[in-house]
Order: structure tokens, then C-alpha cells, then sequence
């Protein structure tokens, strides 16, 4: 003889007064899935002859996440097409999982659908609120390294000398081949198209001037802190979120230190230093491919075009790209610490974050940039 747990579910149907009443029995259960299936059919085909029904689970002896999602299936389509049904127990644990399953099985509702203009302005609407978020974020968070810098000025022993050197030297050592290669190659296209240009009204020589004042007070510092965004900004971001996602910053908390003190200032402040620096080799290797440019495609020889250069470009122009590198290097590393933090225990979330916080890196360095651009036609500078 089957125990009870194991036997066949069962329907038993009457009538109640104009209502179908529907007694259920027997196990209610993934293994029992195509008896249940038959079972439900049947009832919705006794449903389409009445307005409504009355479901009794407790003759039921065992019912499973299955059994329940069938039964509020069941409810739910009937519902929609407008018959009123009742799943009843005496069992506490039946009205605890049907409730449970209930939760999951709520289809979400349908977006409404809106002309185009429509969603494109719910979506710059939405944009303006993340970025309004970022905003209160970053300004939340750069109190808290503000906090951090003047805890460890004012406590010298809490500062971490080996991780700064650590970061100077992948950032600064170990960045500037690439970053010299590619600022020699845009001094070379820009001057190249500068005297291709400038030959047509006879005046090839001020290629110089073009080059000189344009790699020295934009070309310079922009290449390079693009390229900072893009390689130490996004290292410091998954290396925070990976030590995120291993709870390796609770560690620290727990430990009694604060992480901004141990990861993000330290990186910061080796990215104020760095970022300068870079600048200037930058800076040279933009000027060296200019001079290689104009000698080779418009016959200025490197006598002439240092000379010129010397008479052209001042300690403002050179002193300008210096004074805007450090600005962006701490808008760099904040957002890098920001992303960094905000990863959650995924892959994917690592990624999405690395992702955001190079192109707000990029982003926010272009602001800045124009920012600065402003401010120093302004005082004439």
C-alpha cells in the first residue's frame, strides 16, 4: 500500500450553492508533474461553467515549490479573465508557501509604451538624476579623503611610503614608453597636417608656433591623462573592487584601519606626483616628433625650429600643462576609488564599474580641461 506522501494527487468536484468547490488530495509534488498538469486542466475546464471556485489544500498531503506555482498559475489566469478563485487550507505551512511562490509568480506589468520624444526624455531624465547621484557621491566621498589626507599629515606613522613608491612606479616608470610613443606620434600628425595646411598661404615656419603652444598647453597633459584614465585609473578600480568582492576592505575595518587611509591615498597622492611628470616627458616627446616632422616634410631644419620655438613659447605656456596635470590626477583617482567601491560580489559588477570609471575619468578630464582653458583666457595667462 502507497503511503500517504507518495500518493496519487486527486480533485474531487461539487457544486456550493452556484460555486465549484474543489477538494485536493494526495501529493501535490514535482514527481506527481504530469498528474497535476491533468488535474489543472480539468478544473479549468469545469471554471469556463462557473463564475468562481473554492480550492481546499488540506486533504493535501505533501506540496512542493511545483505544486504551489501550478496552483497559483492556475489562480492567476482565472483571475485575468475574470472568475474569482480561492486556494483555502488548514495547513499553516500551505498558505506560508503559496503566499512565498505568490511573491516570485507576480508577472511584472507591462511598461507602458510612449511616443519616441517620450522616452528620450525619460532617459535624459534619468540621466540628469544618476549624474545629480554621482555628484552628492563624490562630494561625499571626497570629504572622506580630505578626512583621510589630514588624519595621515597629522599621524606621519600611518602613512604607507612603500604602497606611494609601489604606485610611482607603475604608474610613472612603467607608463611613460607607451605614453611617449603615442604623444611622439600626434606631435607628428599634428605638425604634418599643420604645414600641409599653413603651405598654401606661404607660411610652413609657423607650424612651429602651432605645435610648440598646442602640445605644451593642451595635447601634452590631455594625452596623458586619457591615458592614465585608461590604464592606472581602471587598474585601481578592479584592483579596490576585487579586494571589495573578497571582503578584503571589511578585513581592514575589522582590523581597525580605514581603507582610505591604507588604499585610496596613497594611490591618489602617487598619481598627483606622477601625472605631472608624465606630463613633461609627454610634453618632449610631442615637441621631438613636431621637430622630426617639420624637418623631414617641410624642410625647417632643427636649428630653425628650435630657434623659433625659443622665440615663441614662454615659462606660461610650458607651466600651464604642469598646472592643470595634478588637478586631473586627483580627479582621476577619485573616481578610480569611487568605481572601485561601488562594485558589488559579481564578475559582471566588476566589470560594469571598470567600465564607468574610465569613461567618467575621460570625461571628467575633458571638463576639466575646458574648465582651464577658460579660466586662463581669462586672466590672459
Amino acid at each position: 500500500m502507497a503511503s500517504l506522501d507518495t500518493a496519487e494527487p486527486q480533485a474531487t468536484f461539487r457544486d456550493d450553492a452556484g460555486t465549484l468547490a474543489v477538494a485536493l488530495s494526495g501529493s501535490w509534488s514535482a514527481d506527481r508533474g504530469p498528474r497535476i498538469e491533468e488535474l489543472v486542466g480539468e478544473i479549468t475546464e469545469r471554471l469556463n461553467e462557473t463564475p468562481g471556485a473554492r480550492i481546499d489544500l488540506s486533504e493535501v498531503t505533501r506540496l512542493d515549490t511545483l505544486g504551489a506555482y501550478v496552483l497559483n498559475r492556475l489562480k492567476a489566469r482565472q483571475e485575468r479573465d475574470g472568475a474569482a478563485v480561492e486556494l483555502v487550507s488548514s495547513r499553516p505551512e500551505h498558505g506560508i508557501l503559496l503566499s512565498e511562490v505568490q511573491v516570485h509568480d507576480d508577472d511584472p506589468p507591462k511598461p507602458h509604451r510612449h511616443f519616441r520624444i517620450v522616452d528620450v526624455l525619460v532617459d535624459i531624465g534619468e540621466g540628469v538624476v544618476r549624474f545629480g547621484r554621482d555628484m552628492v557621491g563624490g562630494a561625499m566621498f571626497l570629504g572622506e579623503v580630505v578626512v583621510g589626507s589630514a588624519s595621515v599629515v597629522l599621524g606621519p606613522r600611518k602613512f604607507r611610503g612603500p604602497s606611494l613608491v609601489n604606485q610611482i612606479e607603475l604608474i610613472a616608470f612603467n607608463g611613460a614608453p607607451i605614453i611617449m610613443l603615442i604623444s611622439f606620434l600626434v606631435g607628428c600628425i599634428v605638425a604634418q597636417q599643420g604645414i600641409f595646411q599653413l603651405q598654401q598661404f606661404g607660411a610652413s615656419a609657423f607650424v612651429v608656433n602651432l605645435t610648440g603652444i598646442l602640445i605644451l598647453r593642451e595635447l601634452a597633459v590631455l594625452l596623458t591623462s586619457i591615458m592614465i584614465a585608461g590604464r592606472s585609473g581602471s587598474a585601481f578600480t578592479a584592483e579596490i573592487g576585487s579586494m571589495k568582492m573578497r571582503e578584503e576592505i571589511d578585513a581592514l575595518r575589522v582590523m581597525g584601519l580605514d581603507p582610505i587611509e591604507v588604499l585610496i591615498v596613497p594611490r591618489i597622492l602617487a598619481l598627483i606626483i606622477s601625472l605631472p611628470i608624465l606630463t613633461f616627458i609627454s610634453a618632449m616627446a610631442g615637441l621631438v616628433g613636431a621637430g622630426l616632422v617639420a624637418w623631414l616634410y617641410g624642410g625647417i631644419g632643427v636649428d630653425t625650429f628650435l630657434a623659433r620655438l625659443q622665440s615663441v613659447i614662454t615659462w606660461k605656456h610650458f607651466a600651464v600643462g604642469l598646472i592643470k596635470a595634478p588637478f586631473m590626477a586627483f580627479v582621476i583617482g577619485l573616481i578610480a576609488s569611487i568605481e572601485g567601491l561601488a562594485v558589488k560580489g559579481s564578475a559582471e559588477s566588476l566589470g560594469r564599474q571598470v567600465t564607468a570609471s574610465v569613461v567618467k575619468a575621460i570625461f571628467m578630464v575633458i571638463v576639466v580641461d575646458g574648465l582651464f582653458a577658460m579660466f586662463f583666457a581669462s586672466i590672459e595667462f
